[in-house]
């Protein structure tokens, strides 16, 4: 299974960017999928995640109301579209997947992108 993340960059702040994460391989018939992020110096987080179903859930209070997630069975495919962007939320941002257990904070995940660079300027 190939989990590949796109969509990163540099932004300012106050701006917007969309990244894509895209799975391929091993085709399940269906998938729990969601976004990490990591900050230097810092632990990974949860920041969203949403189910086979379509059913969203959002990690710090932080992040609610700019970022949403979304997604595309008939292309394997998760969307986290990020708007008003602050410096805080440079980070590498990390796709990951699972094929039984939805995805969460502290739950295991089968499958993980390499990531994808967001920094957000002031």
């Amino acid at each position: 299974v190939q989990v590949v993340e796109t969509g990163g960059g540099l932004v300012e702040a106050g701006g917007s960017l969309r990244l894509s994460c895209v799975v391929s391989g091993r085709t399940f018939s269906r998938y729990h999928m969601g976004w990490f992020r990591q900050a230097p110096g810092k632990e990974r987080e949860f920041v969203a995640a949403i189910t086979w179903s379509g059913i969203s859930t959002y990690g710090a209070d932080s992040v609610k109301g700019r970022f949403t997630i979304s997604k595309d069975n008939t292309q394997n495919t998760v969307y986290l579209q990020m708007n008003s962007l602050k410096p805080e939320d440079t980070a590498d941002y990390y796709c990951a997947v699972n094929d039984e257990l939805t995805i969460g904070p502290g739950r295991p995940v089968n499958y993980w992108g390499k990531g994808t660079l967001v920094t957000v300027s002031s």
